[in-house]
């Protein structure tokens, strides 16, 4: 039970901080990625303190994985993010719902992962809910500058979901020799650094409104993050997972009382198909789990 709370406090403060970087209208992708990045080292930093792995968690013999996780992060975080200025906030949380579906594929491309034919089919529903929200947007286009910036929102959602499927690809290849909280540690820097390079590129300066809500979006996604990598301590991934999609009715409420966002039909009825995949592909997940430990449990020991 704490885990499945500190897994829906986490989505909640996410959701803050989204709609914290979603109400600073008018800052530039690359320099919201930098203040999230940057704004969140601060509690990462204090927590690692608190329970003293602030030294060990500074220690890597990987850093050019990190820095590759760090580079396909920011692309994520970026194409999102514009998503977030671009589309109402039930819009750009639901299509990236397509990243859980899309790591089933690039696990199976990449890592060689056998994935049969229960979740090929369940990932092709859930892809087949995505192109339902989609739909109406893509083709929407020549329609007018703020109906194709609606169109180009979409794209630029469904994008961040696939380089967020890569992220957590290369993530699980980094949990093999690395602590969370080095990978959540060298994130955090490698983001900043690789998004203050975007500076000379078009970077505004914030009103001190707009520099309030962003520097609050980077402690929040800080804080978000903790909340989840103790989630994930407390219970298997399979139980807390299902719990992310809290967010979606936490975003429906947000985005109407907030931004005024009315969700649309074909939102709602994609986001159920998404949903719906990406939980029973969790359940298949847990199960092959318990086939494995059971296998291993029924082997003897070898000899001597």
């Amino acid at each position: 039970m704490a885990a499945i709370g500190l897994k829906i406090i986490s989505v909640a403060v996410f959701l803050s901080m989204a709609s914290l970087l979603k109400a600073s209208e008018g800052i530039p992708p690359g320099q919201l990625v930098f203040f999230r990045s940057f704004f969140a080292i601060l509690p990462i930093a204090v927590f690692l303190v608190a329970r003293g792995e602030l030294v060990s968690g500074a220690k890597t013999t990987h850093l050019a994985s990190h820095v590759w996780r760090g580079l396909v992060g920011v692309g994520s975080m970026g194409f999102g993010f514009y998503a977030l200025t671009k589309l109402p906030l039930p819009e750009a949380v639901t299509i990236q719902y397509a990243t859980p579906l899309l790591i089933v594929v690039f696990g199976a491309l990449i890592l060689k992962e056998s994935v049969r034919l229960y979740r090929w089919t369940a990932v092709a529903i859930g892809m087949a809910g995505v192109g339902i929200i989609l739909w109406p947007r893509l083709t929407l286009f020549d329609g007018g500058a703020a109906v194709d910036a609606l169109a180009i929102g979409a794209i630029a959602a469904l994008i961040g979901s696939v380089f967020g499927a890569f992220a957590a690809i290369l993530v699980r290849r980094l949990v093999e020799t690395e602590r969370s909280s080095t990978i959540v540690l060298y994130f955090s820097v490698t983001s900043s650094l690789v998004t203050l390079a975007t500076a000379p590129f078009g970077w505004v300066m914030p009103t001190p409104e707009q520099f309030a809500m962003l520097v609050g979006a980077g402690i929040a996604g800080g804080i978000g993050q903790i909340l989840l990598t103790e989630s994930y301590r407390r219970a298997d991934v399979s139980v807390v997972a299902p719990f992310e999609y809290t967010s979606l009715l936490l975003s429906i409420v947000i985005g109407y009382f907030v931004f005024h966002d009315v969700p649309t039909l074909e939102m709602l009825i994609g986001a159920s198909i998404v949903v719906g995949a990406s939980i029973f592909i969790i359940y298949r997940e847990h199960q092959l789990g318990l086939e494995r430990n059971r296998a291993r449990a029924a082997t003897p020991p070898p000899p001597g």
